[in-house]
C-alpha cells in the first residue's frame, strides 16, 4: 500500500516539476542537432519621440516603457530611446517608424492630420472626453480598432501611450477679459484646438515644444498652450508670460500614442508581442498617474513661489469656443467620410459618458467640494 502511494507521489512530483519548467521558461528552448539548448534570439529596437530627452512626464514615459520591456523579456528585446532631434525631428516620428528608420515611436496622433484628418480625434477633441472617458472609448468602445484601421495603410500599429489629463488654457502676455481680446492674438496651439482658435478670430501658430519659450519671450507669439503646471513649470513659461489661464477646453484628455512598425512587430515571437502590448498599457496608466500627482505640486509652486496670476477664461470666451468647436467638427465630418466615421463613434460614447458622469462623477465632485471646511 505504502509502496503504491510512494510511486504515485513520485510520479506526481515529476509531473509538477515538468510543468514548472515549462511555465518558467514560457516556451521550449530551441535545440541544436546535438540536443543542446541554443540561446534565444534577441531583438534591438530604436524608439523615436516627439519630446525632449527625459522631459518630465511625456519624455520619461518612453524610457520607463523601454526598461519594462527589457525586464519582462529577460533582455531579449531592448529598446534605445531617442528624444526629438536626436535621430529625427519630433515632427517626423510617424514617417520614421513607417519607413523603418525606427521600430517604434512615441508621440501624439494630432501631429499627423496631414496623413489623415481623423487622426486628430485620437489625441483630443475640444470640449470632448476626459482621460477616463477616452480610455473607455479606446479600449472598450471601438476607438482603438478605428485607430488601427486608419494607420494600417501606413504599416503602423498604434497603442495607447499615456495621457496628460485636462490641459490648461495657456499662458498669455496680456489679459483675456472677453472673446474680443482673442482677435488677432498669435498663439501656439496645435490640432483641432488651433482650428477652433482661428474661427473665433485668433491666429494659431505651429511650434515644437523646444521653440515655445523663446518665441513667447521674444513676442513672436502672444500666448501658448503646452500641457499643464508640471510641464509648463519645467519649461519656465512663467518667466515669459504674466497670465496663466485655466478652464481647459482644447485638450480635455490628451491621449498619447506608441506607434509600432507592423513588420517589426510581426517579426517578434508571440510572447514578445504580448510584452510590448502589456508594457504600453502599463505606460498608459503610469504616465497619467504621474501627471495627476505632479501637476498638483507644480501648480502650488507656480502660485506660491513664483506668484503666477492664475485666472479662469471669461464665460463669453468659453461659449464662443464651444460653438466654434461644434462648427469645426461638423465641417470636418461633412468633408471627410473617415473623419465622420470616427467622430460618430467618439461622440456616441461621449454622450453616454456625460449622461452617466452627470449622476456619478459630477455629483460626487459637488458633494465633495466643501470637504475641507
Amino acid at each position: 500500500m505504502f509502496n503504491k502511494i510512494r510511486v504515485y507521489c513520485t510520479k506526481f512530483v515529476i509531473v509538477v516539476a515538468s510543468s514548472l519548467v515549462l511555465f518558467g521558461c514560457g516556451q521550449e528552448q530551441p535545440k541544436s542537432e546535438n540536443g543542446v539548448a541554443e540561446p534565444q534570439k534577441t531583438y534591438k529596437w530604436k524608439m523615436v519621440t516627439s519630446w525632449p530627452k527625459n522631459f518630465p512626464g511625456i519624455g520619461r514615459g518612453p524610457e520607463t516603457f523601454a526598461k519594462n520591456v527589457e525586464r519582462m523579456s529577460g533582455g531579449r528585446l531592448t529598446i534605445k530611446v531617442y528624444g526629438a532631434g536626436e535621430l529625427v525631428p519630433g515632427t517626423e516620428v510617424f514617417d520614421a517608424v513607417a519607413q523603418g528608420t525606427a521600430q517604434i515611436g512615441h508621440s501624439a496622433s494630432y501631429y499627423w492630420k496631414g496623413k489623415s484628418s481623423a487622426a486628430q480625434i485620437f489625441t483630443a477633441i475640444p470640449f470632448g472626453m476626459n482621460v477616463q472617458e477616452t480610455n473607455g472609448w479606446l479600449h472598450y468602445g471601438g476607438g482603438l480598432e478605428l485607430w488601427r484601421e486608419i494607420y494600417k495603410p501606413f504599416g503602423l500599429i498604434p497603442f495607447t501611450g499615456g495621457n496628460t489629463g485636462v490641459q490648461f488654457a495657456g499662458w498669455f502676455k496680456k489679459e483675456i477679459n472677453s472673446i474680443a481680446d482673442v482677435q488677432g492674438l498669435k498663439m501656439r496651439i496645435p490640432g483641432l484646438g488651433g482650428e477652433v482658435f482661428k474661427k473665433v478670430g485668433g491666429i494659431p501658430v505651429a511650434l515644437s515644444g523646444a521653440e515655445i519659450f523663446t518665441s513667447l519671450q521674444s513676442g513672436a507669439i502672444d500666448g501658448t498652450e503646452w500641457v499643464g503646471p508640471y510641464n509648463d513649470l519645467a519649461f519656465g513659461l512663467h518667466k515669459a508670460a504674466e497670465f496663466y489661464y485655466y478652464s481647459g477646453w482644447h485638450e480635455p484628455g490628451s491621449a498619447l500614442e506608441f506607434i509600432v512598425n507592423e513588420k517589426a512587430y510581426e517579426s517578434l515571437p508571440e510572447d514578445l508581442q504580448a510584452i510590448v502590448e502589456i508594457a504600453t498599457q502599463a505606460a498608459n496608466q503610469d504616465i497619467m498617474d504621474e501627471y495627476t500627482a505632479r501637476n498638483m505640486d507644480a501648480m502650488q509652486t507656480l502660485k506660491t513661489k513664483h506668484k503666477v496670476d492664475m485666472r479662469a477664461l471669461p464665460s463669453d470666451a468659453i461659449q464662443a469656443l464651444k460653438q466654434a468647436s461644434l462648427e469645426v467638427m461638423q465641417e470636418h465630418a461633412a468633408a471627410d467620410p473617415t473623419f465622420k466615421k470616427v467622430y460618430d463613434s467618439y461622440l456616441s460614447f461621449q454622450l453616454k459618458a456625460m449622461d452617466y458622469h452627470k449622476v456619478s462623477e459630477l455629483e460626487y465632485y459637488k458633494n465633495r467640494s466643501d470637504v475641507s471646511n
